[in-house]
């Protein structure tokens, strides 16, 4: 689809299907989201907002606004215009007019000296790309870049020795990317468009004067102009393939235009507040995009997403503009509490001074309306169960460092290898996701939220003790016996790590956790006398599917 009829036929289409998973925030930052708030503006309070919900599509005269304002600046999104690419510079060169390969842009394909040394492919080997796609590379570029020394071209005047030096990473790359998405591409666009005053939207880029290869460290001019920084200068060279299609393979990338700080009102994003680092009386906690931590699946940072807007001064955690936005459109009745919202959220963990990709983060997780407001059960329940889920990993690894104490081992280190703390957070993980939905479905009753907080409750400690088992099991003879060494913390302070003491210890901080599977155990214990305990725990059925 091209970018006209993706728009007006938005709310025929449930999402966008991207080639790499970080193109998605590129693509509705860069282009969608931009074209729609100029063309049509953002909503300007909470009620035209809802009342654009409640189309659920674009109506005839916003589809007409749309079309009229793509052919006005037509020009301005023709990718191989002579004088002003869309989102590139005309004439782009270095001093000997050097290019590289579009492997340079594309974020999963090696280049330069990360090539392997037994790679299928050279850096010399061409990576042909169809327009469609060196669009989304460049536009995902701008977004994601990696850090470190650029190429220097003519007419940039900050060029040393044919070399830009101190390039930050694309803008996002800096964020713990946060996307709210509903069930169309419609609901989707209009989730991620705040309520902007017109005064503060600004321009983008194509709205702009044409870039030319120098470039500056500045502030965002508005939204429109955050969402369509030019962080590279960047020029796209086709030519065509012995069948006469169109492609690109080479390409010319410098410096572009350094963001000085993030702005506040960057909407895809949480923060985190962090002491001032002037402490003075009078000093505010600085405010800080929060970053998605690798490896950690989403509703482990719930406590992130469902934090209120405009905390106080103490708080630590702000959630993202969009996501308190949803909540007050659901709290003024315009949308159910079993809307299903989705969260997607997108980051990147780069190594080597920034200057190479060494992973990529992407996640989605159904999030009830109802546990976006503060004050009701859903959001006490999903604040507790994120909790618990690591309190019980903890446990885990208190479990598996006594054991290996009592065999005459030390713990794993924290940051080494894989502690078996990880291994239960993994297999918790579709136990939370099927919570999640159960929740959305709870509608306020506060009853049903009960039933599923203690199935969620009894299907944890199967995991647990699932993990610990294993653990136990497998531990040598000589762990029965123990061994008396320091404890952990306190030098000279002795202590016997034992098999019995290690499983007790685990057994008395899952039910400290865990309070309703404790009270669920000692029921059962009371209506079965000969019951006789060993490692495993009794528990009734348990189910999500409430």
């Amino acid at each position: 689809m091209g970018l006209a009829e993706t728009l007006t036929r938005a709310d025929e289409f449930e999402g966008l299907a991207v080639e790499f998973a970080t193109q998605l925030p590129a693509l509705l930052r860069q282009i969608l989201l931009p074209v729609v708030a100029d063309a049509i503006g953002a909503p300007r309070n909470l009620p035209e907002q809802a009342a654009r919900f409640a189309r659920s599509g674009f109506t005839g005269d916003e589809k007409r606004k749309i079309l009229a304002y793509l052919d006005e600046h037509r020009t301005r999104f023709d990718l191989f215009d002579p004088v002003a690419p869309f989102g590139q510079v005309a004439g782009l060169r270095t001093a000997k007019d050097e290019t590289k390969g579009t492997a340079t842009l594309v974020a999963t394909a090696a280049s330069g000296n990360n090539v392997p040394l037994f790679a299928s492919r050279t850096d010399a080997d061409p990576l042909d790309l169809t327009p469609a796609q060196a669009a989304h590379w460049l536009l995902h570029t701008h977004c994601w870049d990696t850090a470190a020394i650029k190429t220097g071209v003519v007419g940039d005047p900050q060029v040393k020795a044919g070399k830009t030096t101190g390039n930050p990473t694309g803008p996002l790359g800096q964020l713990g990317v946060i996307v709210p998405a509903g069930p169309t591409l419609y609901d989707t666009l209009m989730l991620n468009i705040p309520i902007t005053p017109p005064t503060e939207l600004g321009l983008p880029q194509w709205k702009q004067d044409p870039r030319g290869p120098a470039w500056t460290p500045r502030a965002a001019e508005g939204l429109l102009d955050l969402w369509t920084w030019q962080a590279r200068r960047i020029r796209l060279i086709p030519h065509q393939d012995e069948t006469g299609e169109l492609k690109v393979t080479r390409v010319v990338i410098s410096a572009g235009d350094r963001l000085t700080a993030v702005p506040e009102l960057e909407p895809h994003t949480a923060w985190t507040f962090t002491p001032p680092a002037k402490k003075t009386a009078s000093a505010l906690p600085e405010r800080r995009p929060r970053r998605h931590v690798q490896g950690k699946a989403a509703w482990r940072g719930l406590e992130a997403l469902l934090a209120p807007i405009r905390q106080s001064n103490g708080g630590v955690f702000e959630t993202s503009v969009l996501l308190d936005q949803i909540s007050a459109l659901q709290e003024a009745g315009q949308l159910p509490a079993d809307y299903p919202l989705q969260v997607e959220t997108f980051g990147m963990v780069y190594g080597n001074q920034s200057s190479v990709v060494e992973d990529v983060i992407h996640d989605a997780i159904p999030l009830p309306l109802l546990a976006l407001h503060q004050d009701g059960e859903a959001h006490q329940l999903l604040l507790d169960v994120a909790e618990q889920a690591e309190l019980l990993s903890r446990a885990v690894n208190n479990l598996s460092a006594d054991l290996r104490r009592a065999s005459g081992a030390e713990p794993i280190p924290w940051d080494k290898g894989q502690r078996p703390g990880e291994l239960l957070l993994h297999n918790l993980d579709p136990v939370v996701r099927r919570l999640l939905v159960g929740v959305r479905r709870a509608e306020r009753d506060d009853e049903l939220l009960e039933r599923g907080r203690l199935a969620w409750e009894q299907l944890a400690a199967r995991q647990a003790w699932d993990r610990a088992n294993a653990l136990l099991f497998a531990v040598p003879a000589n762990a029965f016996g123990g061994r008396t060494a320091d404890q952990p913390g306190k030098a000279g302070k002795k202590h016997t790590f034992s098999l019995g003491t290690a499983a007790d210890n685990f057994r008395r901080q899952v039910r400290d956790i865990l309070p309703r599977y404790t009270d669920a155990v000692r029921a059962a214990a009371a209506a079965r006398p000969a019951y006789s305990q060993d490692f495993t725990e009794p528990f009734p059925g348990a189910d999500l599917d409430y």
